[in-house]
């Protein structure tokens, strides 16, 4: 698995998982792809074989309630996985880091993410909720 970090993120979120173990990942401004559309992001994330991790969840797997619906996600028939990082505007980078930090556990757990999304969350009462589903469904 090689994880490609969205520009949302912090590179520090590749670095963690560089020294994890996962060699190849990388971050969406060290591709040299700043600024880059969402739907222009599909094709290398795809062609790339990558875990796309981000946090604009709605803009790649749809809404909350009806994951794909719509969203980048929905015309793509396989996919080496999705990590939605879902927190408050303004998400600090120790947010980012707790929260993939608990992605990576799951992973560790259950690593096969081929066609899912793992959504880690913080909740505003300040708990991390998982949840893990199919996606196309």
């Amino acid at each position: 698995m090689k994880f490609l970090i969205d520009e949302c993120l912090s590179p520090k979120l590749t670095e963690l998982a560089l020294e994890r173990g996962f060699g190849e990942s990388s971050h969406i401004v060290w591709l040299g792809r700043a600024g880059a559309k969402d739907w222009d992001l599909l094709p290398l994330i795809i062609d790339g074989d990558w875990t796309f991790v981000t946090r604009n969840s709605v803009d790649f797997r749809g809404a909350a309630d009806r994951p794909g619906q719509k969203g980048q996600y929905t015309r793509v028939d396989l996919h080496a996985g999705l990590i939605c990082l879902n927190g408050p505007d303004g998400m600090t980078r120790d947010v980012q880091i707790e929260l993939f930090e608990q992605a990576l556990r799951e992973l560790d757990a259950a690593p096969d993410l081929v066609n899912q999304v793992l959504e880690v969350s913080l909740e505003d009462d300040g708990y991390l909720r998982v949840v893990r589903y199919a996606l196309p469904a």
